[in-house]
């Protein structure tokens, strides 16, 4: 269930109120008159069933209450109510299956935003990488993909693309390009530093790297990994259950190949740098095209849904 706290101009409150209870799967309508004070208004609240939550708020919106007032949106743990139970059974689909465009929106245009800690996990994780991949170390790779946190701009990236939003698709095209490119420089920086002290030789990145040898050689497998990996991502970013998504961050050697790419260079070995690249590139392209093709089919299938709850109800 989802509890929403809604600031309402009291000339908008009967509509308002009327939406709510036209909803299926609302209950514990609340009505304070004249309890906001900034903006002013009457405040509402009630509780829904999270899969007829995006379409309650898509009403909301239409009536300008994110303009004029306000819409504020919790998870409910736990509810104890027959009505609440009542309220979920009545709901079409189940809750788990549900999307909250404007939350996936909202939490995808955050992890999106080129800021200074995004660069520093992205750098961070990368220049990890770079000593796996040396060391030949699959301990440091699997943990420098469990840093990385670029599945956000690529998740915001599909997300921007279903929903129509060109700032956002920017925003995250930007804190791709722009992330990775600083991550490589500052990495190869890194290499130069290592090698100076002795604990990089270039004979470490030209020897048999069985465990990491995979981060180089892209292949037909490499593009089906992060198809799969972009379906499960996504699904973990619009599903309740989103437990899965530090598995996808560790299953996609996106960081690892920037951070090849990076030490390749930095000893001229030219040809591995260019096959990490390819490796990087075809991983971004797999994600991104998985990504926004579930969201499409997420996206249908709902509006299928309403449709069939709508002539049921009829």
């Amino acid at each position: 269930m989802l509890h929403l706290r809604l600031i309402v101009p009291s000339d908008r409150t009967e509509q308002v109120v009327d939406t709510v209870e036209r909803t299926v799967g609302t209950t514990h309508l609340v009505v304070l008159a004249d309890a906001a004070r900034n903006p002013s208004g009457d405040v509402v609240m009630c509780d829904v069933a999270r899969e007829a939550g995006d379409e309650l708020i898509g009403h909301l919106r239409e009536l300008g209450l994110d303009h004029d007032g306000a819409i504020s949106v919790d998870n409910i743990d736990l509810s104890l109510s027959k009505r609440a139970d009542k309220a979920e059974d009545d709901a079409p689909g189940e809750g788990a299956d549900a999307v909250l465009w404007e939350h996936l929106t909202d939490a995808t245009h955050e992890e999106s935003t080129l800021s200074f800690t995004y660069m520093a996990f992205l750098t961070l994780a990368t220049m990890i990488a770079a000593c796996g991949v040396v060391l030949d170390n699959a301990i440091l790779i699997v943990g420098a993909m469990a840093v990385g946190p670029e599945f956000g701009p690529l998740a915001g990236f599909s997300t921007a693309v279903v929903q129509r939003l060109p700032r956002l698709a920017w925003r995250s095209l930007v804190a791709l390009v722009v992330g990775f490119a600083a991550a490589i420089a500052v990495t190869v920086a890194f290499s130069y530093f290592m090698t100076g002290i002795g604990l990089f030789e270039q004979s470490m990145l030209a020897a048999e790297r069985p465990n990491t040898a995979f981060i180089y050689r892209p292949d037909a497998f490499s593009f089906v990994v992060a198809v799969l990996a972009g379906i499960a991502g996504t699904l973990s970013l619009t599903s309740a259950k989103s437990g899965a998504l530090v598995g996808v961050a560790i299953s996609v050697t996106t960081v690892p190949a920037a951070a090849n790419a990076a030490v390749a260079f930095s000893y001229g070995e030219y040809r591995q740098a260019w096959g990490s690249s390819e490796q990087l590139l075809l991983n971004l392209l797999g994600i991104i095209v998985a990504g926004t093709l579930t969201l499409f089919l997420q996206k249908a299938l709902w509006n299928n849904q309403r449709k069939r709850t709508r002539k049921s109800a009829a």
